[in-house]
């Protein structure tokens, strides 16, 4: 394991009970930070940071429960969160699927509800807390899109949908906090093998696995380092970019 030195730095990581953003917790104690998780699920916060603290001796991991849907909430748990630390770095790993099936047979409070998680709950987020970095002229921002915000996946519409307006805006915030010290990138993974999974169908999943050129999913390690090495004061010059893991599917 490559070091990454994120010493003494505070970082929010949203979904941070399960998947991407309890890997990303992982690699980010390994590199020196504390970190509070946000996430909806209590008891998966509860289990999440007993592990974490199993694993990294001596590490602060603090948990906030949040709805980010829920503007309020995100307001309730940046305070919190402020309370304990100034926040250094934010990640948005959030986000929900909707269902697998074709536009016009799309159900509409489906359609609201991944807009709801993967966009507005990441702007709740990139709201509030980039207005306490910009007050401390320091931070970083990493946004988990997908390559189905690149590419349109087909049977995905709201979430491929969702995941363009993820990039759209991270190129947005990066432009507009490019004068200051904090930095907005997002990275956009092809398939990694997550809980995520249990809410697609073995049709969209195999469908997803056959546009990867190297023939396999990601691993959430994979994904970890990119977005720690984001979120470090090492990365100085990227700003609103798009960083690729998609196994060479998609490289533009």
């Amino acid at each position: 394991m490559n070091l990454l030195n994120l010493k003494g730095r505070h970082a929010v990581i949203t979904g941070g009970a399960t998947g991407l953003g309890f890997a990303i917790a992982q690699r980010m104690l390994s590199s020196g930070a504390r970190v509070t998780l946000w996430d909806r699920d209590a008891a998966g916060l509860l289990n999440a940071a007993e592990q974490l603290r199993r694993e990294h001796s001596g590490a602060v991991v603090n948990t906030v429960h949040v709805d980010v849907v829920s503007h309020d909430s995100v307001v309730q748990a940046t305070a919190q969160t402020i309370a304990l630390a100034g926040v250094d770095v934010l990640v948005n790993s959030a986000g929900i699927t909707g269902p697998n099936t074709k536009v016009w047979d799309y159900p509409v409070e489906a359609w609201k509800q991944v807009f709801d998680v993967n966009v507005h709950g990441l702007f709740h987020c990139c709201r509030e807390l980039s207005a306490h970095m910009k007050a401390r002229n320091y931070g970083r921002i990493v946004n988990i899109a997908s390559v189905a915000g690149k590419d349109g996946n087909p049977n995905a519409s709201a979430y491929s949908a969702s995941k363009a307006a993820v990039i759209g805006l991270t190129k947005s915030l990066g432009k507009e906090l490019a004068d200051t010290g904090v930095r907005v990138n997002c990275v956009t993974p092809a398939a990694v093998k997550t809980a995520i999974f249990d809410q697609m169908s073995p049709e969209h999943i195999q469908f997803m696995l056959s546009k990867i050129p190297m023939a396999r999913f990601g691993e959430p390690e994979e994904v970890a380092a990119m977005v720690t090495w984001l979120s470090t004061e090492e990365c100085s010059f990227s700003t609103g970019a798009v960083f690729d893991l998609s196994g060479g599917r998609s490289t533009y």
